[in-house]
C-alpha cells in the first residue's frame, strides 16, 4: 500500500466533521467526512432556463423576474441547493479559510454541462474586502476548474470598484440598487465566450451587474457557473 499523506495528517491533527460529529476520515474534505460530503446532492428539480431560480412546476420555463428583466447572461448553472452539507463547505472555505475545500467544490463545478469557453471570470471583491479575508474563494475554485477543464483563467479582467455594503445586510430589491455600476473590465473580453463564476446566487444581483459589465466591454456571451442557489422566498 502506498504511503497517504492525507490519512497521517488526520491521524496528527484529528477534527469533528461539524454536520455529523464523527471524526473527518479525509483531509481533502476535512473537517468534513467522506460520508456527508458524498450526501451532497444535485439539484434536478424545475427552474428557470435562463437564471436557474428553482421553480414549483416543471412548466416554468422562464420565472417572472427574467420576464420583466432578462439579464444579459445566457444561462446560470450550479450545482446544488443552498442548504446542508454543501452551504456548510462554502462556509468553512469562505468564512474559515479552509482553502483546500476549493479543490472539491471545484470538481462539483466541474460535472456541470458547462459550454465551451473562452476564458474562466471569477466574481471579484472589492479590495478591501479581499484584504480583510486575505484571499477570494470564487477566484480559488476558478482556478482548479481551469486547469480541470483546461481553460484559461482571466484573473483580474473584472475589478469591483464600490466598496458596497454585504449583499446579506440589504433586502432583495436594495441588492439590484447595491450593485448598481459596482463593476468594471479593465481587460480585453471583445468577442470572448466566457465562464464567469460565483460560488452562491440568491438574487441574482451580482452576476446581472459583472455580465453588464463584460457585455459592456464586449464579451460575446456569458454562461453563469455557481456552486449554489438560494431557494427563493415565498411570499406569505
Amino acid at each position: 500500500m502506498g504511503f497517504d499523506f492525507g490519512n497521517l495528517l488526520n491521524l496528527l491533527f484529528p477534527s469533528k466533521c461539524p454536520v455529523c460529529g464523527n471524526h473527518s476520515d479525509s483531509y481533502l474534505y476535512s473537517p468534513i467526512c467522506k460520508n456527508c460530503w458524498s450526501g451532497i446532492e444535485r439539484y434536478t428539480g424545475p427552474s428557470c432556463g435562463i437564471c436557474g431560480t428553482p421553480t414549483v412546476s416543471p412548466h416554468t420555463t422562464t420565472c417572472g423576474n427574467c420576464l420583466k428583466s432578462r439579464p444579459l447572461f445566457s444561462k446560470v448553472l450550479y450545482y446544488g441547493i443552498y442548504d446542508g452539507i454543501l452551504k456548510e463547505a462554502i462556509h468553512l472555505l469562505k468564512f474559515n479559510g479552509v482553502k483546500r475545500l476549493s479543490k472539491p467544490l471545484g470538481f462539483l463545478l466541474s460535472e456541470l454541462p458547462l459550454p465551451q469557453a473562452n476564458g474562466i471570470v471569477s466574481v471579484p471583491l472589492h479590495h478591501s474586502r479581499l484584504w480583510k479575508r486575505e484571499f477570494n474563494q470564487t477566484a480559488s475554485i476558478s482556478r482548479f476548474l481551469s486547469k480541470k477543464l483546461k481553460i484559461p483563467l482571466m484573473p483580474d479582467v473584472i475589478r469591483k470598484i464600490k466598496d458596497t455594503p454585504l449583499q446579506t445586510d440589504v433586502t432583495g430589491k436594495e441588492r439590484f440598487q447595491n450593485l448598481k455600476n459596482a463593476f468594471s473590465v479593465s481587460g480585453n473580453v471583445s468577442g470572448l465566450e466566457l465562464l464567469l463564476v460565483d460560488d452562491v446566487i440568491t438574487t441574482g444581483a451580482t452576476v446581472r451587474e459583472c455580465a453588464k459589465a463584460l457585455k459592456k466591454a464586449g464579451a460575446k456571451s456569458i454562461t453563469v457557473a455557481a456552486l449554489a442557489r438560494s431557494m427563493p422566498k415565498q411570499n406569505t
